[in-house]
């Protein structure tokens, strides 16, 4: 019984949780919705897979901000193609009961907490991959559940 009640505590909690702005160019947190790369919804389609986060738009270079005291978990790498070097960037972060990660950021750093709304990094630039993209920030949870929610 007291596992189930400290469970459905850590539930009451993070359901509250609301990602602030992300992007200096973006304060409303807006959606990438569909260009002539896709759609950035979770769940959109990749040809033989599904999308697994969430995009957030952010102009090429601009400053990306902690969503809410964060703890930095280290750089990612997100490709494993040469030719999209220029992007293949992330930083892993926790907080707020979170565990999530933002591809296409040139962290900062990598280590150490961050308080809400302090830079963490640079946006990097999508349009010398993805012509013609809306340039965004991906937001994809650890366990590659649906960000949505937090936004």
């Amino acid at each position: 019984m007291r596992r189930l009640l400290v469970l459905l505590a850590v539930l009451w909690v993070c359901d509250g949780v609301k990602f602030g702005q992300l992007c200096s160019s973006n304060p409303s947190n807006s959606r990438r919705t569909s260009d002539r790369w896709g759609q950035g919804q979770y769940g959109a389609g990749r040809g033989t897979r599904l999308h697994q986060g969430l995009d957030i738009k952010c102009s090429d270079g601009a400053a990306v901000y902690a969503p809410f005291d964060v703890t930095l978990k280290g750089k990612l790498t997100v490709y494993t193609d040469p030719s999209k070097a220029a992007i293949n960037e992330g930083i892993n972060l926790s907080g707020q009961g979170l565990c999530f990660k933002l591809f296409y950021v040139r962290p900062d750093r990598t280590s150490g907490t961050v308080r809400k709304g302090q830079r963490i990094g640079t946006m990097l630039p999508m349009q010398s991959v993805y012509p013609g993209i809306t340039s965004h920030i991906h937001v994809q949870m650890c366990d590659k559940r649906d960000p949505t929610p937090y936004f």
